[in-house]
């Protein structure tokens, strides 16, 4: 069977008999387990994957299926889903199962997508590589010695490899576009507060949004258009009416184009990524867009602000799992004090102990206004400098990240290494704006290249539309050069 690239590709098969999702079902399972190595999945959810098979192809006999029959998705292993595992990629909650489904798992059922496995990631979603997850590693499927990025790095490959057709995953502080941007994918994060995070295991409160890796943009818009909207069960979630993005993609309203120029000038970008951004930005530029490069002179900024802020919320979010309530328990105890340290310093890897010690000491009496305060002030500055670039200009453009997927075991030891390689990503969660990460082909050693693309709250159909166009072409002048 060939590799689908996008929902409309299955659904029409589907429609003229050539394919069953029996048929379909079978071909993904075979590729998880041709592709067992690279460690993308944590549980395959053979039996329930199944049942919805039968059920949604009875469904598209009768001519009563939803918007999303035929679509095979995998779900990040930090979102709920009833009656099946979610464990966070943490030995902390390595055998819980989840009483109730999240929201966005209940509007992928309801439009009858076929929700194949629960996917590794780093710990507790903090990481940039899914190095810190307690169930091992993920490999990325371009160079198997190479990270997949992370935290969702288990989404990426799943999508990369062909192991379903799209992914949910999380995005922090770029936990959705730096691994999409490693693996090739599409990685969209839209508006915080545009889709709930009701059932969704927390990191930073003020950060955390459920965003999408396809292999298409159409799967991104229909997607986003599925699970975005008002939910009574999560009180940050925008109530403003959710447009059909699917139908807004064929726009050709040209745009004007801001590039980051700190980003692009920076030494630390490496040099086959900034060619191939500038290319792109050639490309815009052909294409009818009006293209000028802007300052952001508070890129310094973003890494300490951005760890001050997620390590804050990540102390008191985490503060729950203390072998009390639920999740890994110390049995040895012999006292209450005992049971709350032993419990955690057991039950959390290296990486999440770290930025809960962090949070814990910017939250302390007498560091508070030193650091969280002033954090939440330079915050403020980096959203109000972003919205007058984009009172100006539709879409800022900048990297993804500084390099392309880097090897495994060569930066994880050194977490100011891995920290500052989310300089480019972390500017779109402080200033809480959509953002894209699409892919650009692959570097002399094969490796995926990517650019950020980035718009005003609430504008993703501008930035679906400009994503649509600009892959299309670049999809057409590739078929024309290979023919």
């Amino acid at each position: 069977m060939k590799k689908y690239s996008s929902l409309t590709e299955i659904q029409g098969e589907l429609a003229q008999k050539q394919l069953t999702l029996k048929e379909l079902i079978a071909y993904y399972f075979d590729q998880i387990e041709k592709h067992q190595h690279l460690n993308a999945f944590n549980e395959v959810f053979f039996n329930s994957a199944k049942k919805q098979a039968e059920e949604i192809q009875a469904k598209l006999e009768k001519g009563s299926a939803g918007k999303l029959a035929g679509m095979v998705i995998g779900i990040k292993d930090n979102i709920c889903y009833e009656g099946h595992v979610v464990s966070a990629s943490s030995k902390m909650l390595e055998n819980f199962v989840s009483p109730y489904s999240s929201t966005v798992v209940k509007r992928l059922l309801t439009e009858d997508a076929i929700i194949i496995g629960r996917l590794n990631c780093d710990e507790f979603a903090m990481g940039g590589s899914n190095e810190t997850s307690y169930f091992g590693t993920v490999k990325n499927a371009a160079d198997e010695e190479r990270v997949a990025g992370g935290s969702s790095g288990g989404s990426a490959v799943a999508v990369q490899a062909d192991m379903c057709l799209a992914a949910l995953g999380t995005d922090t502080g770029g936990s959705v576009r730096q691994p999409a941007a490693f693996c090739g994918n599409i990685g969209f994060k839209p508006t915080y507060g545009r889709i709930s995070r009701y059932g969704v295991i927390a990191y930073a409160s003020s950060f955390d949004q459920v965003g999408t890796l396809t292999s298409s943009v159409s799967d991104a818009a229909l997607l986003l258009e599925v699970l975005a909207g008002a939910d009574e069960n999560d009180s940050t979630v925008s109530s403003l009416p959710v447009p059909k993005y699917s139908e807004v993609l064929s726009s050709t309203a040209k745009k004007k184009i801001a590039v980051l120029k700190e980003t692009i000038e920076s030494d630390a970008l490496d040099v086959e990524t900034k060619e191939a951004i500038l290319a792109a930005i050639e490309k815009f530029k052909e294409d009818g867009h009006e293209v000028s490069y802007v300052s952001f002179d508070l890129l310094a900024y973003l890494v300490p602000t951005y760890y001050i802020l997620t390590t804050a919320e990540a102390s008191s979010n985490l503060s729950r799992y203390d072998g009390v309530h639920y999740g890994y328990r110390n049995t040895q105890a012999q006292s209450l004090n005992q049971l709350y340290k032993s419990s955690r310093a057991e039950g959390f890897g290296e990486e999440v102990k770290r930025r809960i010690m962090l949070g814990a000491f910017v939250l302390s009496a007498g560091y508070y206004d030193a650091y969280y305060q002033k954090a939440q002030k330079v915050r403020r500055l980096i959203r109000e400098k972003i919205e007058v670039l984009l009172q100006s200009h539709d879409v800022l453009v900048s990297p993804v990240a500084p390099t392309p997927a880097f090897k495994i075991g060569e930066n994880v030891q050194d977490p100011l290494v891995m920290y500052m390689a989310d300089i480019y990503t972390v500017l779109a969660s402080l200033a809480g704006i959509p953002a894209v990460a699409l892919p650009l082909g692959n570097n002399k050693a094969g490796l995926p290249l990517s650019i950020q693309l980035m718009t005003k709250h609430f504008n993703e159909q501008a930035l679906l539309s400009l994503s649509h166009s600009f892959l299309e072409k670049a999809n057409s002048s590739h078929k024309n050069n290979n023919t």
